[in-house]
Order: structure tokens, then C-alpha cells, then sequence
């Protein structure tokens, strides 16, 4: 029986292969890291005492470092159980609780009028390219050139040109025994009951032939030579190959590169045209897509989380992009869930992805991929930015625009938690009325940042940040100082790796809010399932490859600056081990207490809200959390080498 491709991604997308793999094969603690969805053990398919069989959750692959077999969920219950390929797919098909299709003749003619229809795609791509190099493509070439693409370049996403002239790849085609049906049905010309004669839809146009997830041709984009087309980019038309909001540019690559470690912090990205993507690939960034000429649309935001938890979309730095960012956090806002979020860079003023790594290398990208900023404060900046809230009945609708936009996420623990997130930045925004203290306005630079008008000394919460200068904060805004706790465990475990066996789950459950420490952290993760955290220099060689190396120098300089000597690579293994122990029992406690405040603070709000008589012992159980960690924070600042109180230099 054969089974249609939609209907094989959709079981193999509802059942992770790990469910698969995980009743032949006992996960290693250490290596795994199930929250990743990224787990290793020792291969089924030939003895071994150290694993080194991996699977991945989100790419639905299993491969193994010592024999070499690989493939999905449907080859290991073939090759290991002994299973037919329908059998393999019917137990699949069970687990993910989907019905198994009748046989369906009409589809499978479908499916082999599509085969054949990508045969035909398949012809004209070729034509385009040798048209290309061809005497008429000399002008399409010359921009080519002019745009800094190489010739590997264009060979490798496969440009071509189409000549101008109305019949010419129609008689092409014809000409190799493809008939008018076939023609029409791939979307290469413009046809209709008002149109007596078809003619190609790509005329003298640049054209950038666009893949599907397996890498065939589906469908074009052109770009204009003329300067009189009534359209600069004109894409196909939607066909039986091709729909245009449910494709992405670049996919086959970019998924690709990303399986063989080729992503930006195991990411996708995601940019705003062809373009952009070609020059970036040729900067070395392979895990980059594009929509086609469209607003982001759902099934395109499905695509990128089945790469990656946390895409980072990059807008051009204009306000076009400004607006872009906007709808894809709109769009994006009620589908988030846990290990399922977007992150946004934006572009200097002005400049697209291609003018900045021409201008400034794919240093001057990764510069702007760091400071891509979190969903969360993009809609914070968004409803903030330009904003003057002088009166209470305009901070009063501030709150009740994010109480909106937060109640738009459908998934309970995901709302809960961005209610929260809210309710403390506006706390933090307007501040309180009494005790003198001077507030901040949006932490759009970071922690501390409270400098608003001449003496730093603007009243709170009273006027938001301009436009231009939140722009500017996601360009360049850091992650504010380093935690110093947080900063101290990671700093130890790099320069004695020993930690790293002895305290794996400690280190694994760390979740760091700062976000370079958080990147870091997940560097050093990657590095133990890799098995080069078991010496120092090789950790840190690991950790500046994946381009960490600033903000390990950083960290060190933090630890050095307080004088936290048992964390330097200098000190006694033991040292290094007992203060380490400590520290890493207070984290543990004040990572409960935050976490019983944060649930105490959201059941607060809710019973004011409803006037429940339970506030005051609400009150009362907050406050002596606030006691708790108080105390435990004049606890930490005794621990020696990991307070700042600590003497030694």
C-alpha cells in the first residue's frame, strides 16, 4: 500500500522518535537532555559500552557515531524489529492515535500526476540556468556580480534567467514532449478562458527556483530586470506543487545545515527575501529561510518550530520591519507553549541582511543575532515605546491592553507565566507612590537602568521610550550585568570539569534567566554530549568555536573583579569543590524561594482581583518569603570565594 507524504510527516510529527527508540534503548543520564528533546544511549544495532547513538526529537532522526546507521522512526522498527514498511507505519500510526488512510486511487493518481509535474519543474529550472549563462543572461549576470553573489554561489540555489520573450520556455518545454495541461498545471505560464493564447509568466527575470522540505523544485521567484515591470519580485502562482503560506525559502537547506551543527545556537532564522537568505548563506549562515513575499503566516511558523524551540526572526531596520516584527508577534502570540517561542532581532536603521554583511562580514550579523530579544519584550516595547502614561486612567489601559494580549495564549501554563512577566514590568514601570525611592522606566537597557532626563532623575513610569530608541535597545541592548551566582557556578565547572560529573544535575536544572549565560550554559551542555568537557582548554576552545568565547571572557572578568578565587583555574580542586557544594544548595533554595514568591504574587493578583478574603494572608506569606531570601543572601555573601564579601583577591 502506498502511503501519501502528508499523511507519513503527520504521524512522524505527532509521535516523538524518542517514544520509538526509548522502549529498545536506556537513555544515559548525563548525555541526554530530554527537555531538548535530545538524547543519547548506546546503539542497538551493534555492542558498545560508551553510547554513542543519538536522537533528536525535533528533526525525527536517529543516528549512531560508532556504526554509522541513521534514519527515522519508520527504518528503526524496520531494521531493528524486523518490520514490514506498512507494519512500521501502523505502529506508528497507532501511537500517534491516527486513523490508517483506505486505499485511495484518485490520491494516488494525484500523487503521481505531482511526480510528474515536479519532473516538468525539474526541465524548466535547468532551462533558467543555462539561459543564465547564455548570451541574452549577460545583464541578469552582470547584476549578479554587482550584488557580491559568487559563481558557487548561484550554482548552489540554482539562479537562472528567463529570457524576454512570450513563448519561449512554453516551446522549450513543448519540445521536450511536455504537454499544454502539464504546462499550466506547474504555474510557468499566464492562461485563462480570456487569455486565446497562454504566454510564459517569467519574462526577463532573474529567477530563484523555490524547493520544497525534500529539496525538489516546486515553484519560481523572479526578479524584475526591466525597469517598467509592473511587479519588482513576482512568485508562481499557487498549483497543485505550490502553496504559497505553507512554504518556506531555503527549508531543505537550512534544515540541512541545521542537522549537521551548521545553525546559529542549534536556531533557524528567518528574513525577509531571497536575497537576503543567498547573501547570508554566502557569509556562512546556512540556516536561514525567508517567506515568500508575504507576511509570516501559521503553517510558515509551524515549519520553523519543528527546527527550532526558539526561530529568530530578523526585520529589516526600518520601519516596514518595525511593523513586520509587530505582525509576527500578533501572529505568533496564541500558538507559543513551553520550548516553543520566537525571538526578534532588528537590522541597524536602514540596512537589510545583505547590506550588512557586506558592509561589516558575518561578524556584524552575529552581532545583531545576539541581541535578538524575546517575544515577551517585544510586546512590552511595542504597547510602551513613544507612550506617555501621566494619568491613571492611561496606565490603567496599559494594563488592560497586556491583560488582552497575554489572554490571546492558549496554552494555560505558558498565559500564566506572561501575566506575570507583565504584571512585573508594569510594577517596575510606574513603581510605587511612597518611600522616596527613584523608579525606572522599561528595562529596555537592562537592569538598572533608571537615567530618563537631565540628573537621570525622570519621573516613573510617566514616559515611555521613543520608537527610534527601542529600536536601537533590540539592536545593541545587552543582557544587563552578570548574576554573580549564576556567573560563579558556570566560571567554576569550565575551569574544573571535574565539577561537571559530580554536580550534572545541579548544572543541567540551572536554567539561567540571563541570556548569555543562558547560551553559554546550553554551549557547555552541548559540550558534555560531545564529550570534550573533561578538560579545561578544551571546554573553552568548545565554547569560543561556537562563538561564546566574549562572554566566557566576561564572565572570568566578573569572577576576577569580586575576588572569587575558587572558581579561578588556579585553585585546589578541593577548594573549588566545597565552596562550589554550598553554592550550589543556596542556588537550589533560592531558586525555590523565587519561584514560591512568583506563585504567592499571582495568586495575589488574581484574589484582588476577585476581592477574596485570603490577601492578607497572602500578603503575610510573601513577605516572609521576602525574609527568607534575605537571610539567605546574607548566608551566600559568607560563603568563602562566593560572596562578595569574601577577602581574598
Amino acid at each position: 500500500m502506498r502511503f501519501s507524504p502528508s499523511f507519513l510527516d503527520e504521524i512522524r510529527d505527532r509521535v516523538p522518535i524518542s517514544a520509538i527508540i526509548g522502549t529498545r534503548v536506556a537513555w544515559d543520564r548525563k548525555k541526554t537532555n530530554a527537555q531538548r528533546g535530545d538524547f543519547w544511549g548506546c546503539c542497538p544495532f551493534h555492542g558498545e559500552k560508551t553510547p554513542s547513538f543519538h536522537c533528536e526529537d525535533r528533526k525525527g532522526r536517529y543516528h549512531c557515531f560508532g556504526c554509522g546507521v541513521s534514519g527515522d522512526h519508520f527504518k528503526f522498527l524496520t531494521e531493528l524489529d524486523g518490520l514490514s514498511f506498512p507494519e512500521a507505519v501502523e505502529r506508528v500510526a497507532e501511537m500517534a492515535g491516527v486513523a490508517m488512510p483506505a486505499r485511495d486511487e484518485a490520491a494516488e493518481r494525484r500523487e503521481k500526476q505531482r511526480a510528474s509535474l515536479t519532473d516538468v519543474m525539474e526541465l524548466a529550472t535547468r532551462f533558467f540556468q543555462e539561459r543564465l549563462q547564455a548570451a541574452d543572461g549577460a545583464k541578469a549576470r552582470a547584476y549578479l556580480r554587482e550584488r557580491g553573489l559568487s559563481s558557487p554561489t548561484q550554482q548552489a540555489f540554482r539562479l537562472g534567467y528567463a529570457p524576454d520573450g512570450r513563448n519561449i520556455l512554453k516551446e522549450f518545454l513543448a519540445s521536450k514532449g511536455v504537454g499544454k495541461d502539464q504546462i499550466e498545471a506547474c504555474g510557468l505560464v499566464v492562461h485563462g478562458p480570456d487569455i486565446p493564447v497562454s504566454y510564459d509568466r517569467f519574462r526577463d527575470r532573474i529567477i530563484f527556483p523555490i524547493e520544497d522540505s525534500r529539496g525538489r523544485v516546486i515553484a519560481f521567484g523572479g526578479r524584475a530586470m526591466g525597469k517598467d515591470a509592473l511587479a519588482k519580485y513576482l512568485n508562481s502562482n499557487d498549483t497543485e506543487l505550490f502553496h504559497k503560506g505553507n512554504v518556506l525559502y531555503n527549508l531543505a537547506r537550512a534544515r540541512k545545515a541545521k542537522g549537521q551543527g551548521g545553525g546559529a545556537d542549534g536556531t533557524v532564522i528567518a528574513v525577509e527575501g531571497y536575497m537576503d537568505v543567498i547573501a547570508l548563506a554566502q557569509a556562512g549562515f546556512d540556516n536561514v529561510v525567508a517567506p515568500l513575499g508575504t507576511a509570516l503566516t501559521e503553517n510558515q511558523l509551524e515549519l520553523l518550530w519543528r527546527m527550532a524551540g526558539e526561530p529568530v526572526l530578523c526585520f529589516d531596520g526600518d520601519q516596514a520591519g518595525l511593523k513586520a516584527a509587530w505582525r509576527a508577534a500578533d501572529l505568533a502570540l496564541p500558538l507559543v507553549g513551553p520550548g516553543r517561542t520566537l525571538r526578534f532581532a532588528l537590522l541597524p536603521e536602514g540596512q537589510d541582511p545583505d547590506d550588512l554583511v557586506r558592509a561589516g562580514g558575518p561578524d556584524a550579523f552575529r552581532a545583531v543575532l545576539s541581541q535578538a530579544r524575546p517575544l515577551a519584550e517585544l510586546i512590552w516595547l511595542r504597547e510602551t515605546s513613544g507612550g506617555v502614561f501621566d494619568t491613571p486612567e492611561r496606565r490603567a489601559e496599559l494594563e488592560r491592553t497586556l491583560r488582552e494580549l497575554t489572554g490571546r495564549i492558549r496554552d494555560e501554563s505558558v498565559r500564566r507565566h506572561y501575566q506575570q512577566d507583565m504584571r512585573e514590568r508594569v510594577q517596575a514601570f510606574f513603581g510605587s507612590a511612597g518611600g522616596g525611592r527613584r523608579e525606572r522606566g522599561p528595562n529596555v537597557g537592562g537592569p538598572g537602568n533608571g537615567r530618563g532626563g537631565p540628573g537621570g532623575r525622570q519621573a516613573a513610569g510617566r514616559l515611555a521610550v521613543t520608537e527610534s530608541l527601542a529600536r536601537s535597545a533590540m539592536v545593541r541592548s545587552g543582557g544587563g550585568p552578570l548574576p554573580l551566582r549564576e556567573t560563579a557556578m558556570l566560571v567554576a565547572m569550565v575551569n574544573h570539569p571535574a565539577l561537571l560529573d559530580d554536580y550534572f544535575d545541579a548544572f543541567e536544572e540551572m536554567n539561567p534567566a540571563h541570556p548569555e549565560l543562558k547560551r553559554l550554559h546550553g554551549a557547555l551542555l552541548d559540550a558534555v554530549a560531545h564529550g570534550v568537557a573533561h578538560e579545561r582548554g578544551a571546554l573553552i576552545e568548545a565554547l569560543t568555536a561556537r562563538g561564546h568565547g566574549e562572554v566566557w571572557e566576561r564572565a572570568m572578568r566578573h569572577c576576577l573583579g569580586l575576588g572569587l578565587w575558587p572558581v579561578l583555574g588556579e585553585a585546589a580542586d578541593e577548594d573549588a569543590r566545597e565552596a562550589f557544594s554550598q553554592t550550589v544548595a543556596l542556588h537550589a533554595r533560592a531558586s525555590e524561594l523565587q519561584r514560591q514568591r512568583r506563585s504567592l504574587q499571582s495568586e495575589l493578583a488574581e484574589a484582588v482581583e476577585r476581592e477574596a478574603e485570603d490577601v492578607t494572608m497572602l500578603l503575610q506569606a510573601i513577605a516572609q518569603i521576602n525574609i527568607d531570601i534575605a537571610s539567605l543572601e546574607r548566608l551566600e555573601a559568607l560563603v568563602d570565594g562566593f560572596g562578595v564579601s569574601s577577602g581574598r583577591g
